[in-house]
């Protein structure tokens, strides 16, 4: 992995909306990384990072590659200098740490996050290879969906993911699919609810995978975006009826 990284510092101008600050790049194989103070040890940390990620978040889900991320078409990594910088490009709300437009293929987070290289970035590049897979503009694809795929790289998150679920269905917070499908992440303040939320996708994410394996996850995928509805590429992929069976189904084995 580290024979194809190379390294490069120079200054530019972005070409975003924030394009009147000046930035500077690192660029490698399948990234352009964009940051107005860092350190070269952190930089260097998040090139080889994301080189990583590239390789393995594919092959985890198991989707084969058509499109590579290129000269021209290497993704973009925007690391702005604090939160609130941060949250004023990208109109997050104050507890995202970070964000990603997978059509463009650009990533913003904020300089030195806390969890970034473990969390974040894995998180938005998830995203971003997701979309590529299934369609930008595929509108099967619920938010709660491909949230829980883009959570399901980080893997602290997916160690805890099912004590989470199971303490909600205890305390009466449990959110059914119904309700994670109405779930708007921008509009919820409530941070215990968002962890639910993402706790809960990822652990049906999860569940899929493992239950049933990876070849039958990418064949729901492929149904997601040749069907582009996301009950009939479930009723075609597993053995599921409609999201009701599949919501009874993971409870069962969540509460084993």
């Amino acid at each position: 992995m580290k024979k194809i990284i190379l390294l490069l510092l120079c200054s530019t101008l972005s070409l975003t909306a924030h394009a009147a600050l000046k930035w500077n790049t690192a660029k490698s194989t399948h990234f352009i990384i964009y940051y107005v103070k860092a350190d070269d040890a952190f930089l260097r940390s998040v090139v080889e990072y994301a080189e990583k990620y590239y390789e393995k978040i594919a092959d985890r889900l198991g989707f084969r590659r058509y499109n590579f991320w290129l000269w021209d078409n290497r993704a973009q990594i925007y690391i702005h200098e604090n939160a609130i910088e941060y949250q004023k490009t990208t109109g997050q709300p104050h507890w995202s740490l970070g964000s990603a437009s997978p059509k463009e293929k650009i990533i913003h987070t904020f300089l030195q996050e806390e969890g970034f290289l473990d969390s974040i970035l894995p998180h938005e590049l998830g995203h971003i290879i997701f979309r590529e897979f299934v369609g930008f503009d595929n509108p099967a694809i619920p938010l709660w969906f491909e949230e829980g795929v883009a959570s399901y790289q980080e893997a602290s998150k997916r160690a805890i993911a099912n004590e989470v679920v199971r303490q909600a269905l205890k305390d009466g917070s449990f959110l059914n699919l119904e309700a994670l499908a109405r779930f708007d992440t921008k509009n919820i303040k409530d941070e215990k609810e968002v962890n639910i939320f993402y706790s809960e996708s990822i652990s049906i994410v999860n569940y899929l995978i493992m239950k049933f394996g990876n070849d039958r996850f990418v064949l729901f995928c492929q149904y997601l975006r040749d069907k582009k509805n996301f009950q009939r590429a479930l009723a075609s992929s597993y053995p599921f009826a409609n999201i009701k069976e599949l919501e009874r189904n993971w409870i069962e084995d969540i509460k084993k």
